[in-house]
């Protein structure tokens, strides 16, 4: 299939990560209450690179996706996405940079019920302040993109789970953001659909997206490149491994 969404805006610094966090420290409550959910994280993720998040409930990785997707402040060290400093952002800029620079993937798809496919993905360009005519074109060729050019109308009670989650990797995509951040993202689909959305995955990657994945399945950990393991907020493993993007050499598809 013809790729008809454009890939993702590099970075002006060739060598400048999507993430950077440095010294990370998530703490709620206080006193007997206090929680230590991220207890010194230090994570870089490059451009390109297809990173799986993994961890037990209460490891944290929760509270991390929630930082790296810029919903939640650290409360101790620096998070830069694609060089902008977090910290420095007030709610109305953190908002912006949410919108221009991550596409979002979520395990209940998030679709709006009694609205098409199409109007669904323009969403983010309508905050964006995209004029309605090149939405429509910019979400068209996204559902093209992901298989839907034939669901252009379809509302999501007339798609299947598998189709109403490319819906919603459509929507990710069409803002051209520099991180795809995917929470859960198979977690409410059958095994056939999975494997369609980590087909969808692996394309993106080949094509230079950067993808972070958050996720409790091997299945799923096993397709990206980069699989990181959080236990007590704190990162134990973060590994290389070969994933169905990128086999060993010698080894076939």
């Amino acid at each position: 299939m013809t790729e008809t969404v454009p890939p993702p805006v590099a970075s002006k610094t060739a060598s400048r990560p999507v993430i950077e966090v440095r010294s990370l420290r998530k703490t709620y409550g206080l006193g007997d209450t206090e929680v230590h959910a991220l207890a010194g994280v230090d994570l870089v993720v490059q451009t390109g690179d297809y990173v799986a998040i993994m961890g037990a409930s209460g490891s944290g990785k929760s509270t991390l996706m929630n930082i790296i997707g810029c919903l939640d402040i650290p409360t101790q060290g620096r998070y830069l996405l694609d060089g902008v400093d977090t910290r420095r952002l007030n709610e109305r800029s953190q908002a912006l940079v949410r919108n221009r620079k991550i596409g979002f993937i979520f395990q209940s798809f998030n679709l709006i019920a009694r609205t098409s496919a199409t109007a669904n993905v323009e969403l983010p360009m309508a905050y964006g302040g995209v004029k309605a005519a090149e939405r429509r074109l910019r979400a068209r060729a996204a559902l093209e993109r992901v298989g839907l050019g034939d669901r252009l109308d379809h509302i999501p009670s007339q798609l299947s789970g598998g189709q109403q989650q490319r819906v919603a990797v459509a929507r990710a995509l069409v803002t051209n953001p520099v991180l795809l951040l995917a929470d859960e993202p198979t977690g409410a689909l059958d095994s056939r659909s999975t494997a369609d959305i980590l087909d969808l995955f692996d394309d993106l990657s080949r094509a230079g997206r950067t993808l972070c994945v958050i996720t409790h399945e091997d299945e799923v950990a096993a397709r990206a490149k980069r699989v990181i393991r959080l236990r007590d907020g704190q990162i134990v493993m973060d590994e290389r491994v070969a994933g169905i993007t990128d086999p060993p050499p010698g080894v076939s598809r």
